[in-house]
């Protein structure tokens, strides 16, 4: 099993590749705390951090 990498702009898991969600290729295997959202749109979370697609985030990015 691969470790998970965050891309340092939008803070999202990606496995490999590019990051799906803003197309950066610019990442960090140091975070803190994660965050999964479920439902981007119902989610009074996801709203106030500006999040609108589902996955994983990571909190706090170095």
């Amino acid at each position: 099993m691969s470790k998970k990498k965050v891309c340092k702009k939008c803070k999202m898991f990606v496995e490999s590749g590019d990051c799906p969600l803003c197309k950066g290729n610019q990442f960090t295997m140091s975070f803190q705390g994660r965050l999964n959202i479920l439902d981007a749109k119902n989610s009074i979370i996801s709203k106030k951090i500006g999040l609108d697609k589902e996955g994983e985030y990571a909190i706090k990015v170095r």
